[in-house]
Formats: structure tokens, sequence, C-alpha cells
């Protein structure tokens, strides 16, 4: 990254350039500080200390090298739709059924392997801003450098970033909106499932989700849902909790005929860019098994092409 020292920055010193008009960590500094050509001016190395002055070039290793890579990522050519893309950011439309990233038993068939291979001629880091459990669907944000990715992770942890979800349930809230908030643990005996505790548990932590409910027919609900904090399994456990287990959820509910995985998908995603600062606004469209869903439970005239359309545009 190279950046022209103008009116605004003549006169700072490095450190307070990285500090204050990037936003970079003290351990992301570190790092510049210890790599390589981490810090140069004009070309020449420089500590955090030196002063700038307007015309001098400050360039910053943080791009990528082939060491960065990870050789348990392997590029394979994958259909993934993406519904945002720059030198920054890639947002996807997660189809269900695909792991984010490889593990035992899925090396070769994730969101990771298709965006090596997208970005084959790079090297190329996956670097997920938000995971999606693999059979839930929907947007999905990766960051595309080391620069993108710690901002990003900064904006996440600061509640910039806010993501929208739709679930069809087994079973209706019987207050139509409101939040779920209560205390989440692994569950003893278990690397996956999750399970509500009480708020003196010192292995609880806070979940909390703001809901609205838009549809319902005939013991089940379409719920949109907004998770305030982002706990392994969250909305699927806190639909459980209150009695409405999110459709075809075996783990946390039960298996359904007419879906085959759980009814759940990542339907909008709001966040600041992390170079212009820009609010992006992305939609994911329905994927095809719960939009079927949707059309045999619901009445016709809740699933209307303006109700439809209510889905991507109407907040909690």
């Amino acid at each position: 990254m190279d950046i022209l020292i103008d009116e605004t920055l003549d006169g700072k010193t490095v450190k307070e350039v990285l500090t204050n008009t990037l936003g970079y960590s003290a351990n992301m500094i570190k790092k510049l500080k210890f790599s390589e050509n981490g810090i140069l001016v004009n070309g020449s190395f420089v500590t955090v200390r030196h002063t700038l002055e307007i015309g001098e070039r400050l360039s910053l290793s943080v791009e990528d090298k082939s060491e960065d890579v990870s050789p348990y990522t392997i590029p394979v050519n994958i259909p993934i739709e993406i519904i945002f893309e720059d030198e920054h950011v890639t947002a996807v439309n997660k189809p269900p059924d695909m792991p984010s990233h490889p593990s035992l038993g899925h090396k070769n068939d994730t969101v990771a392997n298709a965006l090596a291979y997208r970005y084959r001629e790079k090297n190329y880091v996956f670097r997920p801003v938000n995971r999606l459990d693999r059979d839930t669907s929907g947007c999905m944000l990766t960051a595309n450098s080391k620069d993108a990715s710690f901002k990003m992770y900064r904006a996440m942890t600061e509640g910039k970033i806010h993501k929208t979800y739709i679930a069809v349930t087994d079973g209706s809230p019987a207050a139509k909106s409101g939040e779920l908030r209560s205390y989440l643990r692994r569950t003893h005996n278990s690397i996956i499932m999750r399970e509500e505790t009480d708020e003196s548990d010192p292995e609880g932590k806070l979940a909390v989700t703001k809901y609205r409910v838009l549809a319902e027919n005939d013991g089940h609900a379409l719920i949109l849902l907004s998770p305030i904090t982002g706990r392994t399994h969250q909305l699927r456990v806190q639909l459980s909790g209150i009695g409405c287990p999110i459709t075809g959820d075996d783990l946390y509910g039960k298996s359904s005929p007419n879906i085959s995985r759980q009814a759940l998908h990542a339907i909008k995603t709001e966040f600041p860019h992390p170079q212009s600062g820009e609010i992006i606004k992305l939609t994911a469209p329905l994927s095809d098994d719960i939009s079927a869903l949707t059309e045999k439970y619901f009445s016709k005239e809740s699933l209307e092409d303006s109700f439809k359309a209510r889905l991507y545009t109407e907040s909690i």
C-alpha cells in the first residue's frame, strides 16, 4: 500500500498515521515494523517516529506473499454466485451444503476452495469476515487483503456490520416482534451443539437477537432475524428455545420431508467499506429450496411479489 503524503498528513509521524488515520492496532503495527520492507518512505526504511512531509510516499507491506498462502486451501473450479467484488472485499451468496472453509471430510468443496480458484493468479489468502454453517445459505463476506481484514474485523467488533436472516420455523412466537436475550454455552460432551444457560454460568455468553414475524400459517412462521451478537448457532438455539425450531434443523428441532437442511438464509448484509467508508448494502436472493418451502407453507397472498420485495428492503 502506497500513501502520498499531502497537507492533511504533513508533520505527522508514521505512527500517528498508522494509529489515527488508518486505525491500525498495536499488533498490526508491530507486524509491519518487523516484516521485511514493512514501512518505507520514498523506498527507504524508517522507524514509526519518522515525521512525514508533503510529497513523501509512505509504503506499507500489507500485500499477501506466497508464504502467506495456506497449502490446505486448494483452488477448485466450483461455481459460486458473487454478489459484490472489488480488490478489498468479496461477498458471495453461499449455497446450502457448502462449508465455509476446509476441514476433515471437506477439503475440496468449500467457499475457500471456490475463491482460491477465482483468484488463482494472486497470492490469495481466504479471510472470512463472517462464517455461515454448512447448511445455512446466503450472504457471506470475505476480506481480500490484510488491511481490509483488519478493518472489517474492527467494524464487526464495533457493531457496524449488520446481518439479517430469514427463517422458516415449526411454530410461531407468541410475540410477533421483539428481542431474544439468553446465555449460550457449548453443550457438555459435544463439540458441536450449543445450549442455553443462565447468567450465573461462567461458561455462558450473552446472545441477543432482534426478530419480526412476517407471515404465519398452519403452525409455521416466516421470521426476519437480526443477530446483535455473533454466537455459534445463535439463531438456531434461541428459536428452538422459544418453541419455534427452524424447519429442517435436525440438531435443535427435527428433520423435515420438505427441506433437507435448516431453512435459514442470510438475506441482507450492511457494512462500511474498508477503504472508502461508504455503507455497502447487499442482498442475497433466496435459495430455491427455501423459496419452495415458503410457497408450500404460506398463503399466496402473503408471498406476492410486493411481499417478497419487502424481505430485501425492510429492517427489523
